[in-house]
């Protein structure tokens, strides 16, 4: 029986905070996007919303 190490998430920030979550958004896909069609295996992208009212994306990969 193998042991099951659990590694941990290593998240990239996106360098833009934005105003809106659309704007956001918008970042999310192109990002997805642009794994769509390449050899790596896609991102896991999430944009997580700061205390004032603001939003960021970051995502991450497996090495």
């Amino acid at each position: 029986m193998g042991e099951y190490v659990m590694k941990k998430t290593h998240w990239i920030y996106w360098k833009q905070i934005f105003s809106s979550k659309f704007q956001a958004s918008c970042t999310k896909a192109k990002i997805e996007e642009n794994w769509r069609n390449g050899y790596e295996i896609p991102p896991w992208v999430e944009i997580r919303k700061l205390a004032d009212e603001k939003y960021i994306v970051r995502y991450t990969y497996d090495e």
